[in-house]
């Protein structure tokens, strides 16, 4: 039985059947090639052998339908490796396409698939997981599924986001996750830069003195040069980033050493202190990199405080001229050590696109996120509007609660009254930054959201909704982050 004799069987005894071409391989005496039945996907394997026995599934007359469980994944990474994620380096551009709802990589896939970048496909916090009910494994699931849907053979990564926590560092390197994004926000003495030069020297000498007598004599009068820039530090820099940053390298080093190295793979080590109230000034880019590698910790990319804000859903807020005056020292200073830089909270920030792509000569990860969701809230106002109108509604009730987890500084007496705009109108709020980041952190909420018996207010409808114009939503991620990719310079 060929492949074709079963796609026209299913289309003559199903109501609707959606066959994704791009996914058909032949592999270990088996055909494999997905489809959609009504919104629901399935792989249809034909042949014999051990992975026709291994893959679960309905055994029809000549063939299995096999539903997309974790189970079946596995089978899939084992018989086909370009399904499994891969550590993608510290050469080349990467973009990290984290998607929320599961739904986003095929248009991911599809928009850089002939662009000369990696993406890092499986993207997720815990914070975000706890907001949409998912686990790594949905996560880890979702992208590899894609990746056979698409047919995509170039590799791609997983990316264990922002974690914090030992526990969860096991468990993203236990299920395959192919980088580790360590948050130490938690590490970081902000309190520091807002204190007085005798406070600081105080708690400074707290510290044992041979600590002390060690970092003095490997920063104090010395000069550090790197392409165009040199760093230098006197002695109330070196007690500010000890005290600012000392906890979060022992941190560093502690993870590198313990969960890194004896993984005995690839695995892309990728070091946060981003989300801190002051940005990271390229003195303290330099010394704790410098304090890394002394010790034998290499990193893949690291993610500093860049000066101004990179609030999500919106572009860049800041004095873009100083902005490029300090990244081009962040970059020297990557340079310098072999690393990326990484840019967090990426989505949207096209006017500092050409400085990374200037200044990074091309080598540099992006995280974006946010802004895949914010697409599919655009879907679901041209495609549904009488939802959209609901899900705006609810999410200005709920901003208050939204912002515990984000900072953002929206206005919400700026974003145009509801009642006052036709269901053609509705997309344009998706052009309009204040509500832009109204839908951006309500996510969790509106996904969570219920009735009073317990019934889903948003979530089925909007899925459905989704599953519906599948390819409409992957053609608005083509565009959208085609326009990211474009301003990064990437070809």
């Amino acid at each position: 039985m060929t492949m074709n004799e079963v796609i026209i069987e299913l289309k003559e005894s199903e109501n609707t059947v959606h066959v994704y071409e791009k996914s058909y391989v032949e592999v270990e005496g088996c055909m494999l090639q997905m489809i959609k039945i009504d919104n629901q996907k399935y792989i249809v394997v034909i042949g014999q052998g051990k992975l026709f026995d291994d893959i679960q599934g309905d055994l029809q007359e000549g063939y299995k339908r096999c539903p997309l469980t974790h189970e079946n994944r596995l089978v899939l990474n084992t018989y086909l490796e370009y399904t499994n994620p891969i550590a993608l380096g510290n050469k080349g551009a990467t973009i990290g396409l984290g998607d929320r709802l599961g739904l986003a990589s095929p248009g991911h896939i599809r928009t850089i698939e002939d662009k000369k970048v990696h993406p890092v496909l499986a993207q997720q916090s815990i914070r975000e997981l706890s907001l949409t009910n998912r686990s790594y494994k949905d996560v880890m699931d979702a992208a590899c599924f894609a990746v056979f849907q698409e047919g995509y053979k170039e590799g791609f990564g997983a990316d264990g986001d922002h974690l914090k926590v030992e526990e969860d560092i096991q468990m993203s390197i236990d299920l395959g996750f192919t980088m580790l994004t360590l948050d130490c926000t938690d590490k970081i003495d902000d309190t520091i830069d807002e204190a007085t030069e005798a406070d600081i020297e105080s708690k400074y000498m707290e510290l044992p003195q041979e600590e002390r007598e060690k970092v003095e004599g490997k920063y104090l009068n010395k000069e550090f040069n790197l392409t165009n820039s040199t760093m230098t530090y006197d002695r109330l820099k070196v007690m500010k980033y000890v005290l600012i940053y000392g906890n979060a390298i022992e941190f560093m080093k502690h993870v590198y050493d313990k969960y890194i190295q004896p993984a005995k793979r690839g695995i892309d080590f990728e070091i946060s202190i981003d989300e801190t109230s002051t940005p990271t000034t390229p003195e303290s880019h330099y010394f704790i990199a410098n304090e890394l590698y002394s010790n034998g910790v290499k990193v893949n990319s690291m993610a500093p405080r860049f000066i101004g804000e990179f609030q999500k859903g919106i572009d860049y807020m800041g004095d873009i001229n100083q902005f490029e005056k300090t990244f081009r020292i962040h970059a020297e200073i990557a340079d310098t050590f072999g690393y990326k830089l990484s840019i967090h909270s990426g989505s949207d920030k096209f006017h500092v696109f050409p400085i990374v792509a200037k200044y990074t000569k091309g080598r540099f990860h992006v995280k974006t996120a946010g802004t895949n969701w914010l697409e599919a809230v655009r879907i679901i106002a041209k495609e549904n509007p009488e939802l959209y109108r609901k899900m705006h509604k609810y999410a200005l009730d709920h901003f208050g609660e939204a912002k515990k987890y984000y900072h953002v500084t929206t206005n919400i007496d700026a974003i145009e009254d509801i009642d006052h705009l036709s269901y053609e109108e509705l997309p344009s709020y998706m052009n309009d930054d204040n509500a832009r980041q109204l839908l951006h952190i309500t996510y969790g909420l509106l996904l969570q959201a219920k009735d009073a018996e317990g019934n889903s207010l948003f979530k089925d409808a909007f899925f459905e909704t989704l599953h519906k114009n599948e390819d409409k939503y992957a053609q608005g991620l083509i565009k959208h982050i085609g326009k990211h990719i474009e301003l990064l310079g990437i070809k």
